[in-house]
């Protein structure tokens, strides 16, 4: 029976095959795609992945039946807690500027099957986004001209009551995605010029609102007499922020097309940063208009702005506000059809997904293939399905990639730089270099011991600890843990984080509503979790960080990140049963693919080591360590796996 039984180095090699990193590339400027984005098509394209229907239609909504004038306060807290995952976003478009957004982020921190997950989840959200926004400009469209749109078809074509699909086909919003997918097919210029006519008119109408909604305002309007500033209380702005949140989903097509930036060590990190504020400020404001210049009470909860001007006499404003929707759910289409075939790109060309995708067309230089298929699955989603039941789902794939990618900062920048030492061949003999020390990150291999003794003693005065080691002040208290590898201890102090986290959360979320908990249980649970959670944020921040680089970097890690963390499981836990579980049936799915395919087709599991004959050389770590290291023969016969060579720094178990 035992001899069926996987051996313990098979799982390890397994597990390793899971959690194996991406290999960057020398010069990561390098790409098939054509690099002609500027920081203000980035911008706009970021405003117009933000800036959507969501203002037309959510601000009324959370200020009618959550926040009430509130909603102001919400929008606020809302803007500063998608700052924290939106500077995570910029230091890696900086640092790494290469397509797949979160997908990419995890992969070259994290690991291989966390990185599908994430690219897989990521995937279905722009399919059903993008097939919810264009059935929104269909019906808004539809509005307008009575509903005649909707009973012609109906009429005419028919009408069905089958569960999870849609009531009518609804041909407009198919139509509308055909179209943006022909746009975006003809190149990354092409769809910048067309968002930046869009958003050009979008914000001209944002313009006007502002103007006029000042000048009709009326400040009784948040007097005690309408209901005050804040009727539902401070739980009524908390619950707007989760709804407010969601707005501010977008942003990561700026991530998304950093391949595409001339400039991206630049350009990515202030695109976000005057993207989110724009944006920010815009909801910020009309929320402000629009609670002053009705009662919030009597909002219209589908059609906000309209309805506020045409009930203070201005009819013909409601035009001008339709025409900025419709020109704003556009953008939304576009940055959804933008970024989709970018991240199943990255994905194509890793190996993990089908290797069709990752064709770039050599005249446009975009992937022609991956747009086609996916702008007419997204069609075929908008036509006949009903998508109103998974709209929910969207945030849960969103807030899991802004999880993942707030940690994968915390693991980099405790992480020691990968150097790939080239290996000579079978029968050469390496170049010796007696005369030159190790660089800083570098390790180089010599002929002679004394040269190695002499070297060693050199460098060893200005010896600096390596990302990942602990701190020199700490070293007296916490000493048993110097003994381990570099970044060992922060990514085990990682995990825990988050799993200190997901148990808060879920503390605060279930407690008292589902767990039925007793005080005293409920408030030692939430004091003992919490601890843990402040531990291994102080664990953390008990070792050295990279040294400061050229690109972009978040402010105030681990801190900052660990804040991401903690707000966006506590989103999601806030989310209902059944997102869950279709969440977890998607996920298997996922894994179904990834199994069958991906992991067998990962351009990390195809690389060979190179036959090497049996030596021992000495070996100069850049900290100034001594090792000898024997490298046995491998006939060039033997299959390989694929796995990272580990032999590289012996540490203390």
């Amino acid at each position: 029976m035992a001899r069926w039984l996987p051996r313990s180095t098979d799982l390890t090699r397994f597990c390793q095959k899971l959690n194996r990193v991406k290999t960057l590339e020398d010069d990561m400027m390098e790409t098939s795609f054509n690099r002609c984005l500027s920081t203000i098509d980035l911008t706009l394209l970021g405003i117009g992945g933000m800036v959507g229907s969501g203002l037309y239609v959510l601000t009324g909504t959370v200020a009618k039946e959550i926040a009430g004038p509130a909603v102001i306060v919400s929008f606020i807290i809302a803007g500063f807690a998608s700052l924290l995952a939106a500077l995570c976003y910029a230091e890696f478009g900086a640092r790494v500027p290469k397509t797949g957004s979160a997908y990419m982020f995890t992969y070259v921190s994290v690991g291989e099957i966390w990185a599908f997950l994430i690219g897989w989840n990521v995937l279905l959200e722009y399919m059903i986004g993008g097939a919810a926004v264009a059935r929104a400009w269909s019906g808004y469209l539809d509005s307008i001209f009575n509903h005649k749109i909707k009973n012609f078809t109906e009429t005419h074509v028919g009408a069905w009551q089958v569960p999870f699909l849609a009531r009518y086909p609804d041909f407009l919003a198919a139509a509308i995605l055909l179209v943006a997918t022909a746009f975006i097919s003809f190149g990354a210029k092409v769809s910048s010029w067309l968002n930046h006519v869009f958003s050009a008119i979008s914000m001209g109408v944002i313009l006007f609102i502002l103007i006029m909604g000042f000048v009709l305002a009326q400040p009784k309007n948040w007097s005690i007499q309408e209901g005050g500033f804040a009727p539902y209380g401070l739980s009524g702005i908390m619950a707007g922020t989760a709804t407010c949140f969601y707005a501010f989903v977008g942003f990561d097509v700026i991530a998304a097309s950093s391949e595409e930036a001339r400039n991206p060590q630049r350009a990515v990190p202030r695109a976000i940063a005057f993207s989110l504020g724009l944006a920010t400020g815009a909801y910020i404001l009309v929320s402000v208009v629009l609670t002053l210049m009705v009662p919030w009470h009597s909002l219209d909860p589908d059609s906000a702005l309209a309805d506020a001007f045409y009930r203070r006499g201005y009819a013909w404003a409601g035009f001008l506000v339709a025409a900025g929707s419709i020109c704003a759910m556009n953008t939304v289409l576009l940055s959804n059809l933008f970024s989709l075939p970018r991240i199943v790109y990255a994905m194509a060309e890793d190996g993990l997904f089908f290797q069709i995708f990752a064709r770039v067309h050599p005249r446009t230089q975009v992937p022609v293939i991956g747009i086609v298929v996916f702008g007419l699955l997204m069609a075929l989603l908008a036509l006949v399905f009903d998508l109103e039941a998974l709209v929910q789902f969207l945030s849960i794939g969103t807030l899991l990639a802004y999880t993942f990618v707030a940690a994968s900062i915390i693991v980099l920048r405790f992480q020691q730089q990968r150097v790939d030492v080239p290996t000579p061949a079978a029968g050469d003999r390496p170049n010796p270099e007696p005369h030159e020390g190790p660089s800083s990150g570098e390790l180089k291999e010599y002929e002679s011991f004394s040269d190695k003794l002499q070297l060693v003693d050199r460098d060893k005065n200005k010896q600096q600890r390596e990302p990942g080691q602990l701190k020199a002040a700490f070293e007296p208290y916490l000493e048993f843990l110097s003994d381990f590898c570099p970044g060992e201890v922060v990514t085990v102090a990682v995990v825990t984080l988050m799993v200190s986290a997901i148990c808060l959360c879920s503390i605060l979320v279930f407690g008292n509503t589902h767990l039925h908990l007793p005080t005293w249980s409920y408030s030692l649970l939430l004091v003992l979790f919490s601890l843990g959670f402040l531990l291994s944020l102080l664990l953390i921040w008990a070792h050295e960080q990279q040294r400061s680089t050229q690109t972009f970097q978040i402010p105030l890690v681990p801190l900052s990140p660990a804040l991401s963390i903690i707000l966006n499981i506590y989103l999601m836990l806030k989310l209902s049963y059944m997102t869950w579980l279709r969440f977890a049936v998607w996920l298997l799915l996922g894994l179904l693919v990834y199994f069958g395919y991906g992991i067998w087709h990962s351009k990390e599991n195809l690389r060979e080591p190179r036959p090497q004959r049996l030596s021992a050389r000495y070996v100069v770590f850049p900290s100034g360590s001594l090792e000898e290291r024997v490298q046995a023969v491998q006939p060039s016969s033997q299959p390989t796996t694929g796995l990272p060579d580990t032999d590289t720094d012996n540490c203390k178990r």
